[in-house]
């Protein structure tokens, strides 16, 4: 199957500091991937590295089929982005959130009208385009935030704790969300602090001080910890981390 995002000893030093030791992963075109691990095990900093945003210290990674060391900005222009941190406008509406990101990705003014409107009606909020952003509730912002990340149609979008502070029914909207991504042959690459999200992965990569402890489905990662749930598996593998810092 084609590869999304190939990873060879990806290493990140902050001085003495090892934040990513040496991980080594790759993840299919299309899937959804869980990238796991408590405050501090790295995933963060992994993170950075593969959207362009951080430089390796060693090791190589590709995303999109660009170097993420030499091809920087074209690894940018290939993926979509969305921080734990609501990052659109709240002082512009909708609309012009939606416009300006368009720009930004070098939409057309035409492609931008057609994705406006065909946003607008898949997640139904078409009479409250004109409104500000600041106004709407926080779960149709974080789904407003996802449908702009892949607004340029990337091959690969990257979530950072997507559904953090929303409700239980929101968050499952959300992941339907992501389900029609990753059947439209997007890759799906999520971190969350939510064990049953992790569920719903297709195979979770656990991080435990920098380094990558656990991957595999989540059924036969229960399966090799002699699990009922991710939450314990995550719980038995938390416990390992020594250090607490990103």
């Amino acid at each position: 199957m084609d590869k999304a995002i190939v990873t060879d000893q990806l290493t990140r030093r902050f001085g003495d500091f090892i934040a990513t030791d040496a991980i080594t992963f790759s993840v299919d075109r299309g899937e959804i991937f869980g990238f796991l691990g408590a405050n501090g095990a790295g995933k963060t900093t992994a993170m950075r590295m593969l959207c362009g945003l951080l430089k390796p210290s060693s090791g190589h990674a590709k995303v999109a089929g660009y170097d993420i060391a030499t091809q920087t900005e074209l690894v940018k222009k290939n993926i979509g982005y969305m921080s734990q941190k609501f990052s659109l406008y709240e002082d512009l509406t909708v609309k012009e959130n939606i416009r300006f990101y368009g720009g930004i990705y070098g939409l057309s003014n035409q492609r931008i009208k057609e994705k406006t409107a065909q946003l607008l009606d898949k997640l139904q909020i078409t009479k409250e385009a004109n409104q500000l952003v600041s106004s709407l509730p926080l779960g149709w912002k974080q789904k407003l935030a996802f449908s702009i990340a892949i607004l340029h149609d990337p091959s690969i979008v990257f979530l950072d704790e997507p559904t953090g502070g929303v409700d239980p029914v929101t968050r499952r909207q959300f992941w339907d969300l992501i389900y029609e991504a990753a059947h439209q042959n997007v890759t799906v690459f999520v971190t969350t602090h939510y064990m049953d999200e992790a569920e719903y992965c297709d195979r979770i990569s656990m991080m435990v001080d920098g380094k990558i402890k656990a991957l595999d489905t989540p059924r036969k990662l229960k399966e090799q910890f002699s699990a009922v749930s991710m939450n314990d598996v995550f719980l038995q593998l938390a416990r390992q981390q020594t250090v607490s810092n990103q």
